[in-house]
């Protein structure tokens, strides 16, 4: 049995194509269906690696009575939330006006115009308590809309008319808040097991960052701590893969003890950037070495042959949340023998009772992270569990996340990582350029020779926000042009320019009941915080005056909404410091262009480091290399020798 998912591309979508369920993609074809035969949609949002999108799918999709149901009563439509961002945000902001809350699968029911006028996100088969079974559901909603539809469609227009209520005109960029988040960070700070609030929590590495910038530009020694204490302990706990290196999406305890499995290109590339910048405050090798086993869980398990980066892994494996992570004492033993695999019990935490449902994951809770003792074992352990059973892995290839990951690896190549991550970051870029571009236009993904929908706001913002990374790793004016395209394309395509700020799709895409700005950095920057780093970022760097007032701008949009909580805001917050306390300048001017090729390695990687010939403007020192260096509106004397500099 096939449905109309078989033809897709998505690996998420290709997972429901043989479900007994008559599947739809999203397009006209469904909603034309649903109005020729008066039904209403039923729309499922998803990714193929959400444990709770397997568990809805072998529960109700797979069911021949469910489908049964969905088949008569509505039109199914199946929506992958990673290649259909614009679909996801709208329909997630729908969600959480329902529930007040999201997540998912995302369960949502329209009418044949697109509609919204229930959601929720997952339903089980059976009913729990005061949950109602999916079931159920089906058939109130299919009564409701046969006898009581006018209340049904009123309910819709009035969900639609609240998310569509203009917001505030912004004011100028509040200069506090940058205060005011740290002041929130503190206040949220568990100082026992590190991190921000209860249970559970996500890394959200973008903090990270801006309290790591803010803590070395204003003194706050605190915020170092805060950071320190949230990264040793992740790497403590099972939230990082201690045997394949890498880190799961999110911890579902207050330790960072249980992940949630799924691991996450995004996720990683962040955390790789955080764990550089904790290095280079604190030159302590655990965030160095973090930095580059995660880089190279990415190299040797997520990497295209070509060179662009997959999307993710499972969190299940053989049907069973987290089975490939989880190990019981005898098996180290089996794998290590007898003395060896007893150490190694006793280090990572390996016992008879276990840490997750009678098992153990390997963690440092109770040992010394810094112990490089037992590496030798962990590549045993690791090379048994390969063999052991196999991760499904998402092997599209997302434009966005890609340019995260790429900008994460040329700064560990500036960190001391080594060559083979710049190697690398420029391999997925020529990928990303060759493969990911058509007609002059970003696409979202790639898979199996095809090309997703046309790119969206967060697409173009990482590709600037990489272009940016690479030009800061090289010095090579290709990279920094190759930045103002890109922004030029995303000011046309994107820009509000009557009331500020970026909105997701563009006027090319699909029209749909919102146009969003998405502004907060959730589990990961928004296009809007990217785009306000970017642009602070091309200010500092190019001598045209185009960038400084888009930046205004742009940060005067985000600070309306960040005045709200500030601390939701960590990516928005970083370039609000950028420009307020911005990083050195340093103008190089060369006698000879191959001087530039050690540079990277020895200037400071958060300086906005330009290169010029000698002029009356800038001429050389004593006819050598010569480096000016201001700050803010004051200057120091230019000098020749890096010692000085």
């Amino acid at each position: 049995m096939s449905n109309r998912l078989k033809h897709e591309i998505s690996p998420y979508l290709l997972q429901h194509a043989e479900n007994p369920v008559d599947w739809y993609p999203w397009g006209e074809e469904a909603f034309r269906r649903a109005r020729e035969e008066d039904k209403p949609v039923f729309l499922s949002i998803g990714y193929s690696t959400c444990h709770w999108c397997h568990v809805m799918a072998r529960e109700s999709f797979q069911d021949p009575e469910t489908a049964v149901l969905l088949n008569r009563w509505f039109v199914s439509v199946k929506v992958d939330r990673e290649e259909r961002p614009d679909l996801d945000s709208v329909y997630m902001a729908v969600c959480q006006a329902f529930t007040g809350s999201g997540g998912w699968p995302a369960s949502i029911f329209l009418t044949p115009e697109r509609q919204p006028f229930f959601a929720g996100t997952y339903f089980p088969k059976r009913r729990q308590g005061p949950m109602v079974s999916f079931g159920e559901l089906l058939a109130v909603i299919h009564e409701k809309w046969e006898q009581d539809r006018p209340s049904l469609l009123n309910q819709a227009r009035e969900v639609v008319a609240l998310l569509n209520r203009p917001g505030e005109m912004g004011g100028k960029a509040a200069s506090e808040l940058p205060e005011e988040g740290v002041r929130l960070y503190k206040r949220l700070f568990d100082h026992k097991n590190g991190g921000f609030g209860g249970a559970p929590k996500f890394p959200a590495p973008h903090n990270l960052l801006f309290l790591l910038t803010y803590g070395r530009r204003r003194g706050d020694g605190a915020c170092l701590e805060m950071v320190e204490r949230t990264l040793t302990q992740m790497l403590r706990g099972g939230l990082f893969d201690h045997v394949g290196g890498g880190f799961c999406r999110y911890s579902t305890d207050e330790r960072f003890l249980v992940p949630h499995f799924e691991k996450m290109l995004y996720d990683n590339a962040l955390l790789v950037l955080a764990c550089c910048e904790a290095y280079s405050a604190t030159k302590r090798e655990l965030y160095l070495l973090a930095a580059k086993r995660t880089a190279d869980f990415v190299l040797g398990e997520m990497t295209a042959p070509e060179g662009g980066f997959y999307s993710a892994q499972d969190a299940d494996s053989d049907g069973v949340e987290g089975q490939y992570y989880l190990f019981t004492p005898e098996e180290i033993v089996r794998i290590l023998g007898p003395e060896e695999g007893g150490a190694f019990n006793r280090h990572f935490d390996v016992t008879d009772a276990g840490n997750f449902e009678g098992k153990s994951i390997p963690n440092l809770l109770r040992s010394d992270p810094e112990d490089r003792s037992f590496d030798g074992l962990l590549e045993r352990v690791c090379q048994y569990r390969k063999g052991r059973c196999v991760l499904q892995l998402d092997d599209k290839i997302l434009t966005a996340w890609n340019g995260l990951m790429i900008a994460a690896l040329c700064r560990l190549y500036q960190t001391g990582g080594g060559i083979k991550y710049l190697k690398a970051a420029k391999r997925a870029d020529c990928f990303l350029r060759e493969n990911m571009w058509e007609g002059g236009e970003l696409h979202v993904s790639f898979r199996a020779g095809r090309l997703g929908a046309k790119g969206f706001l967060d697409d173009y913002a990482a590709c600037l926000f990489a272009q940016l990374a690479l030009y800061g790793a090289t010095l090579e004016e290709t990279y920094l042009d190759r930045a103002k395209r890109l922004c030029l394309d995303s000011c046309t395509k994107f820009q509000d320019r009557e009331n500020g700020g970026f909105y997701l799709y563009g006027r090319e895409h699909e029209a749909l009941i919102l146009r969003p700005k998405e502004t907060y950095d959730g589990a990961m920057p928004s296009g809007n915080s990217l785009m306000a780093w970017n642009l602070v970022r091309l200010s500092q760097l190019s001598s045209e005056e185009t960038y400084g007032p888009l930046a205004e701008r742009q940060l005067d949009f985000l600070s309306r909404d960040a005045q709200q909580y500030p601390a939701g805001y960590g990516m928005f917050l970083l370039a609000l410091l950028d420009y307020q306390d911005p990083p050195p300048k340093v103008t190089v001017v060369l006698s000879d262009r191959s001087e530039a090729k050690h540079l990277p390695l020895t200037l400071p990687p958060e300086a906005a480091v330009v290169l010029r010939k000698p002029g009356a403007d800038y001429p050389l020192k004593d006819g050598r290399i010569t480096f000016y260096v201001c700050r803010g509106h004051s200057c120091l004397p230019p000098v020749s020798e890096l010692s000085a500099l």
